[in-house]
């Protein structure tokens, strides 16, 4: 069955900066969009913040695998309502995978209890260095490839990871846990930091291969004996519901 993935994008800079909408003229969603649809088990809609009900509406919400999130001038304008409802879908199963400078996007927050922060700076070599090889999100990328990005260094203020599968290191010396997984409930979160508006990270092999891998790995595992991916755990033989603790 095909992973129903969903790619959330402000749409902001796109349409505001010549320089961004040469790179990504019909959106950084719609160019995820483009090698994502590649894969024959993904099926991808993309949406945006200025249409209606901020473009995630309670049905395409709510058959969501996998969410893609990209935002960064706009964050605040994403309504406290549909935040609580991101996150509830997390908390219930849904896959999030926070891209960039979604870590101080309001569901990247919500979600994971942080304020987010992190140290930036100007666009620079970026090499990105594969710390969890074995992990599934690192399948078939090398020991460590090479972009040019926008500086995003420690201190990072996230939890403590589950897994930290990418270390990065910048041309300045500075160094960031550019890609790292969480457990929220029964949803799986992977942050992933390339994708500057202004650099070509999206159109890099490897940064696809990481994306196409990571949905994958976020995707809602298949609960059976009873239980429901709804937030709610349903015990079996007749016995009365009761809601999860997540």
């Amino acid at each position: 069955m095909a992973i129903n993935v969903t790619v959330w994008n402000e749409f902001h800079h796109e349409k505001t900066d010549e320089a961004v909408k040469a790179i990504y003229p019909d959106g950084i969603h719609a160019y995820i969009k483009s090698f994502l649809d590649k894969e024959e088990d993904m099926n991808v809609t993309i949406c945006s913040l200025d249409e209606p009900e901020q473009g995630l509406t309670d049905e395409l919400l709510n058959k969501t695998d996998v969410l893609l999130w990209w935002g960064h001038m706009r964050h605040n304008d994403v309504s406290d309502e549909l935040v609580a409802k991101v996150r509830a879908r997390v908390l219930g199963g849904m896959g999030f995978m926070p891209l960039h400078s979604a870590h101080h996007s309001k569901p990247f927050k919500a979600i994971l209890g942080t304020t987010g922060d992190l140290t930036w700076g100007r666009n620079q070599t970026a090499i990105l260095w594969n710390l969890c090889p074995t992990h599934p999100i690192a399948k078939g990328i090398p020991a460590h490839f090479t972009l040019y990005e926008e500086l995003y260094a420690e201190p990072f203020f996230i939890p403590k990871p589950d897994d930290l599968i990418f270390g990065t290191w910048y041309e300045d010396g500075n160094i960031f846990r550019g890609g790292a997984t969480f457990t929220r409930g029964l949803g799986k979160i992977f942050y992933f930091h390339p994708g500057h508006e202004s650099c070509e990270s999206f159109k890099n092999e490897y940064v696809q291969t990481v994306i196409k891998n990571a949905v994958r790995w976020c995707a809602p595992v298949e609960l059976k004996d009873g239980f429901k991916l709804d937030g709610c755990i349903h015990q079996q033989d007749g016995d009365a519901p009761y809601k999860a603790s997540i």
